[in-house]
């Protein structure tokens, strides 16, 4: 009995080294869980640097609003490359779709994280109120948009009609509300809505 006894206890000790949890990680597995952070901080690193590189370049135009201006300028630019399309390049305005969606997203939490509420500090609520409406027709028509497929025969349509509210809410805000209200601004309150159109902008980049 004694014998079985140590015959397994020996078989036991024996197999130790072989028999692991399906659980753990195998002998081999250090490189790869090494890879597998390494790309992970490689893509992180990447796309950290994406969103410094898109942020810097528009902070190096200027002020809150030359920036807000720089990125309503691009946006038109995408509409202008969306209305040269036909019903035959319908993957071609999905894609520009998807880069006007996240373009106008990133502006307008701009605007309405940090604009639009120190218009509303500086008892210019009604503009703020006016404006930030407008964002919600925009987002209609970008749900409108993707509803209709890039194939619809009124797609161009649309996008006309879209090019348009965007072109009159950005000549609003240029011409008529940014550059009252920068006006009565002082130079730390410039740069303090300066520092948050960037800071945010880089959040969304």
């Amino acid at each position: 009995m004694a014998t079985r006894t140590q015959n397994r206890s020996s078989a036991r000790s024996s197999s130790g080294s072989q028999s692991r949890s399906a659980f753990s990680w195998s002998d081999n597995a250090g490189p790869i869980i090494a890879a597998a952070i390494g790309g992970a901080a490689l893509g992180f690193a990447a796309n950290y640097g994406r969103k410094a590189l898109m942020q810097g370049m528009e902070a190096a135009v200027g002020e809150w609003d030359e920036i807000l201006a720089t990125e309503h300028d691009m946006a038109l630019a995408v509409f202008d490359k969306m209305l040269a399309t036909d019903e035959t390049q319908t993957f071609k305005r999905k894609m520009l779709l998807m880069k006007l969606t996240h373009a106008l997203d990133k502006h307008a939490h701009q605007e309405e994280m940090v604009v639009y509420p120190a218009l509303r500090e500086a008892n210019e609520a009604v503009s703020a109120d006016q404006l930030e409406g407008e964002h919600g027709y925009i987002k209609t028509f970008i749900y409108d948009l993707n509803k209709m497929g890039p194939d619809s025969p009124t797609w161009l349509e649309k996008v006309r009609e879209f090019r348009e509210l965007v072109s009159r809410h950005a000549h609003m805000e240029e011409e008529e509300v940014f550059p009252a209200f920068k006006k009565g601004m002082t130079d730390e309150q410039n740069a303090r809505v300066t520092s948050l159109v960037n800071r945010d902008g880089f959040r969304m980049a």
